[in-house]
């Protein structure tokens, strides 16, 4: 369970960096290497790394001081928190607040953040004058887009409805969505726009054909 929240909040702090990557290279591009240096890089890596395994381990610790019943199984393809804290003898009431606490400031923070990151990103679209420079423009955000609305629609949607339905099968198949599907696109997703990778892909289905 502490392996999963890691890489799915590494996973959620990326997003938020990326967007911001994308709201420099587009609304300051002339300052983009000045900005988006290794330093700065880095550092938002570490923050990211660090923030994750924190939250990880002060779920486990909240989970670790739980009574358990005997003989229970959860109908999950992993020990998703919110099933684990549903199965608990004890009284949850300081592990449910902290989850919700923890999912405001861990996900709403990156969310507003990305809001804001495309909210300027689309100011400075609409300012410019050409067809095709709006175009080129949104084409570069698209996929990183269509990522952080397949992860943050299934990710809170599993957290949301946890309250109202205890349906394990639409859990778990939304959990599979944020947790394996996303992580999995994102390289294809990234490096098909790279013209390297493209050109060595060309190169290899056609010495198939």
């Amino acid at each position: 369970m502490c392996f999963f929240m890691v890489f799915i909040e590494l996973d959620n702090f990326l997003l938020t960096v990326m967007a911001y990557d994308w709201y420099v290279a587009i609304c300051n591009p002339l300052h983009y290497t000045a900005i988006m240096n290794s330093q700065l890089c880095g550092l938002l890596v570490q923050v990211s790394w660090i923030l994750s395994l924190l939250h990880a381990f002060l779920e486990r610790l909240m989970v670790l001081r739980l009574s358990f019943c005997t003989n229970l199984e959860i109908s999950h393809f992993f020990c998703e928190l919110n099933q684990v804290v549903q199965l608990a003898c004890s009284d949850t009431f300081l592990n449910d607040m902290v989850m919700y606490i923890a999912s405001m400031l861990l996900a709403g923070g990156p969310i507003a953040g990305i809001l804001y990151s495309y909210s300027k990103i689309m100011s400075s679209i609409h300012k410019i004058s050409s067809t095709q420079g709006k175009y080129k423009a949104l084409s570069t955000c698209t996929s990183h887009l269509s990522m952080v609305s397949l992860f943050y629609c299934t990710g809170l949607g599993v957290y949301l409805s946890s309250g109202v339905t205890h349906s394990s099968h639409s859990s778990a198949t939304a959990s599979v969505m944020y947790t394996v599907v996303t992580p999995m696109l994102n390289p294809f997703i990234y490096s098909l726009r790279n013209k390297d990778v493209k050109r060595a892909l060309r190169r290899f289905f056609g010495g198939q054909l």
